[in-house]
């Protein structure tokens, strides 16, 4: 047994029957919405990926427990709580050691899947490079996690508070594949467009789920990661948020914002400066990517009983 790690009854049951789920993050939660939004968006991101033929698994600790799932109860507790921690890779077994509460970045939540055996985990925005890197080498535990842990991971792309340029590079580096959905351009989580080419493009969650299966097969170690366009009408262009983003972040270097404070104080920053527009299109980035993961972990499973079928024919 590695740690102690509870599932809610849905998750547990869908598991054991076979059936589609999803990974969600927990730090969209703590550390990305003020309460009670940000209790209610994790309730519809949960619908959205049931109403698309999954079950949703938010996965944080809680008093040093990994919980694949959370009741309403403890999300709701989880969401009015203060100094939660922020959990990455290094962070996740210190917490679970000594009874923490934690929501999970990107990567934690990555681990926590693989230890569930969910395949598929939709999210925000991965982390990144961050600008400045070459002075402070801040770059999120995101990317390597990508590169070995086995999950899909679908996402707006990666922060645009990043060096875009930076994290694709990296990504190509740790052979990690990042996969455009319907467009030959990365998005730029608020935009939907960017100057960054698509390494790859799919424009299916069928195509998407057996590039997955594919990589399982061959043995190649880590993720992919899917870049889900913002839906339009919801979109920030990317010209209009470029000064924001400039004064943001030179805000934060006057303040002396560091680590893993970077990211939170940033986007609420942005939030003020685009008067609450970043935080309704977050919102809408994130349900869009919900409902595409809950396709491409249905997809997965097809393809899987497919394979299956096939072996099980007598010549």
């Amino acid at each position: 047994m590695i740690g102690p790690l509870a599932q809610t009854d849905e998750v547990r049951a869908a598991l054991e029957d076979g059936q589609p789920v999803v990974a969600l993050e927990s730090t969209i939660i703590t550390h990305g919405m003020p309460w009670p939004r940000n209790f209610e968006t994790a309730r519809r991101v949960e619908e959205e990926v049931r109403s698309h033929g999954a079950v949703p698994a938010t996965i944080a600790v809680l008093e040093g427990v990994l919980h694949v799932g959370l009741t309403d109860r403890q999300m709701a507790n989880l969401a009015q709580a203060e100094g939660v921690a922020k959990l990455s890779r290094a962070d996740l077994p210190v917490a679970m050691a000594t009874g923490t509460t934690g929501a999970t970045t990107v990567a934690a939540t990555m681990i926590a899947a693989r230890l569930a055996g969910i395949e598929v985990f939709a999210t925000g925005g991965i982390g990144g490079v961050h600008r400045g890197a070459e002075r402070t080498f801040d770059v999120s535990a995101d990317l390597r996690e990508l590169s070995e842990t086995a999950v899909t991971v679908v996402a707006a792309g990666a922060k645009a508070i990043l060096d875009l340029p930076k994290t694709w590079e990296m990504l190509e580096t740790f052979g990690v594949p990042v996969i455009a959905v319907g467009q030959d351009v990365l998005p730029a989580f608020w935009s939907r467009a960017s100057e960054h080419t698509a390494p790859l493009r799919l424009d299916h969650a069928s195509d998407i789920a057996a590039a997955h299966v594919m990589r399982g097969a061959m043995g190649l170690p880590g993720g992919q990661l899917v870049a889900n366009p913002i839906p339009e009408a919801s979109e920030i262009p990317a010209e209009e948020l470029a000064p924001i983003i400039e004064q943001a972040l030179s805000e934060a270097a006057e303040d002396g914002i560091l680590a893993k404070a970077v990211t939170p104080y940033l986007l609420a920053r942005i939030f003020e400066l685009t008067k609450g527009r970043s935080l309704d299109a977050n919102i809408a980035l994130v349900l869009n990517n919900a409902r595409l993961a809950a396709e491409i972990a249905g997809e997965i499973l097809a393809i899987r009983k497919e394979i299956t079928a096939e072996q099980d024919t007598p010549l």
